[in-house]
């Protein structure tokens, strides 16, 4: 067996096993949701604009990651199931690297497995900190999309590079670029999460008490606004140095730093929409929901620079390609 048929191999059996996991979480979600544990609204301190400003004694239903239930024991199963995926995801990796014999990051397939596996690397590390266990089935259920998406529609067999492609810049531009899209793929599903969460507990404050839906058995509105910030603040200074290192590179290929050429223009209208996040975020009555859209908005550009810009637009890096 090749090494380009054992990577394809390893993928599969990758997502064969985030499948098992996305089911996995999603069990528990269901099972904690179906007891309809009654809670009381939970709304934190200087989170959203127009939140009330006093709220009812909080009484949240414990979290699954605790809890001694059955649904726990099988989110336990989903978190030792993600990291078998995340094993095989790396693996599948590295020998796709050993085909290539280079970087296995030097078209769209290989990009898809590498932010995979940094998402996934991401999401387990913030779970050994933080009670986000809750996270695990939108995370993974992104991991498997996106590899789904690889193998059927982005999948290219390996081989060697197109000389403008073939230099160190692609190590560490490119490398770059996918270890701050893994982590902005989990701070924008935190995001997300957290906007919900946010709103229930605005809506429950108003109603003095609620039953135990999906979004009340979230992790609390605090600590999901806490990890997606962390995520930016790690993911934005590696993105500002993946724009630097392409303006570099393009500087050592094309003669000129900066041309406004397709992908150039939309990893600077990311870039904008993260920084405009991070100020947000900082300044007082656009804290919460609102700074959170601009979080959103620069996730957005990123995934269309992605499949957008490589797919349907055409410019210098077309070459990219599928």
């Amino acid at each position: 067996m090749t090494w380009d048929l054992f990577s394809d191999n390893l993928i599969y059996s990758a997502i064969a096993v985030y499948v098992l996991a996305m089911l996995a979480y999603a069990a528990e979600t269901a099972a904690r949701v179906n007891r309809g544990v009654e809670v009381t609204a939970e709304v934190p301190v200087a989170v959203g604009v127009g939140a009330p400003a006093a709220a009812p004694p909080s009484r949240v239903a414990p979290s699954s990651s605790t809890a001694g239930t059955p649904g726990a024991r099988v989110g336990a199963v989903g978190s030792s199931l993600a990291v078998l995926g995340l094993l095989l995801n790396l693996a599948g990796v590295v020998t796709r690297g050993l085909a290539a014999e280079r970087a296995p990051w030097g078209n769209m397939y290989e990009f898809a497995i590498v932010i995979t596996m940094t998402a996934g690397a991401t999401y387990l590390a913030l779970l050994r900190r933080q009670p986000v266990r809750d996270l695990g089935a939108w995370i993974v259920g992104a991991i498997v999309l996106t590899l789904g998406l690889a193998v059927t529609v982005l999948y290219t067999p390996a081989g060697d590079l197109v000389p403008v492609l073939d230099s160190y810049w692609l190590v560490v531009h490119v490398a770059a670029a996918i270890i701050s899209g893994g982590v902005f793929t989990v701070g924008a599903l935190t995001t997300i999460l957290f906007m919900v969460r946010q709103r229930h507990d605005a809506r429950a404050a108003q109603a003095g008490r609620t039953r135990g839906r999906y979004a009340a058995q979230l992790p609390t509105a605090d600590t999901l606004s806490r990890v997606a910030r962390g995520a930016h603040v790690f993911a934005f200074p590696i993105w500002t140095f993946a724009v630097i290192a392409g303006a570099i590179w393009a500087e050592n290929s094309w003669g000129r730093y900066w041309g406004w050429d397709p992908k150039e223009t939309w990893a600077f209208i990311t870039w904008v929409c993260y920084a405009a996040y991070l100020h947000a975020d900082a300044t007082t009555g656009w804290r919460g929901s609102r700074a959170s859209w601009f979080a959103l908005a620069g996730y957005a550009a990123f995934v269309f620079n992605f499949f957008g810009v490589n797919m349907w637009i055409p410019g210098l890096h077309s070459y990219a390609g599928v």
